[in-house]
């Protein structure tokens, strides 16, 4: 009885099926999407709405399946082509971080030098030329939004008062930001007091933006020297910058990987 790769579904009660193979190099839960079609009334339902690849335990009835099974493959070829399609659905992306920036700066001096409450000298710092490089693929943005205004204007019979809470973008020194554009809402509400009708005001501006995927870290090590009683401390700090760049996905190669373990199971 073989054990094919299947395409199935959380059982009713959000559990894995207990019809999945127990080979300790059977696989599970790869490559989830929706087996729901936008706009139509949905084919599975809640908790059954993600279809998976996993191995079954041994190959489907043909006089019927339970409802958590969906299908199997007749060959590489046809996982290939359900991995394709699923992966430009879900755009799948291959993500490589790379360090395309590295620079140090070391500080030296006497060790009474360093943890001066009032300091009055004796340390230097020198600071290497940056290294930079580039990555291979194309470096991935990140989309984001953020509310980066907000003012309140409270309008009351006896005067007006009004509240600005400004939130500026922040990224990572290191990455860039492009594309910004800003939305602005407002919210009117209102409530009956014994002086009259008090109407509060709030606007809020919205700004969406892209910014290359870099980030940025640093780490120090210590090091201290003590020569005819004199200890002598020194501080390197090194910062490096990291950029995600991406490639495409490999579906030949994942489909080579999950059909080796499906043949190595059934050898």
């Amino acid at each position: 009885m073989a054990q094919p790769i299947v395409k199935y579904t959380l059982t009713k009660q959000g559990r894995i099926p207990e019809w999945l193979s127990k080979d300790s190099r059977a696989f599970a839960g790869e490559h989830g999407i929706t087996g729901n079609k936008s706009g139509y009334i949905p084919k599975y339902e809640s908790p059954q709405d993600n279809i998976y690849l996993g191995i079954a335990a041994g190959d489907p009835d043909p006089d019927g399946t339970p409802d958590d099974y969906v299908g199997t493959f007749a060959n590489k070829t046809a996982l290939q082509t359900y991995l394709t399609e699923t992966g430009s659905t879900l755009q799948y992306k291959v993500t490589t971080g790379t360090a395309t920036g590295i620079q140090t700066a070391t500080t030296t001096g006497l060790s009474t030098a360093w943890n001066q409450e009032n300091y009055s000298g004796g340390l230097s710092t020198s600071t290497t030329t940056k290294y930079t490089a580039s990555g291979v693929g194309t470096v991935a943005t990140i989309s984001a939004s953020t509310v980066t205004k907000v003012v309140v204007k409270t309008d009351t019979p006896t005067g007006s008062t009004s509240a600005t809470t400004n939130t500026p973008v922040v990224i990572d020194a290191a990455s860039t930001l492009s594309g910004v554009s800003t939305s602005v809402g407002i919210v009117t509400t209102s409530a009956t007091s014994e002086s009259g009708v008090t109407t509060t005001t709030t606007t809020t501006d919205t700004t969406s933006f892209t910014y290359t995927d870099v980030v940025t870290s640093s780490s120090t090590s210590t090091s201290e020297t003590t020569t005819d009683g004199v200890t002598t401390r020194t501080d390197t700090v090194t910062t490096t910058e990291t950029t995600n760049y991406e490639t495409s996905y490999d579906y030949a190669a994942e489909a080579t990987r999950l059909w080796d373990i499906y043949t190595a199971i059934n050898s």
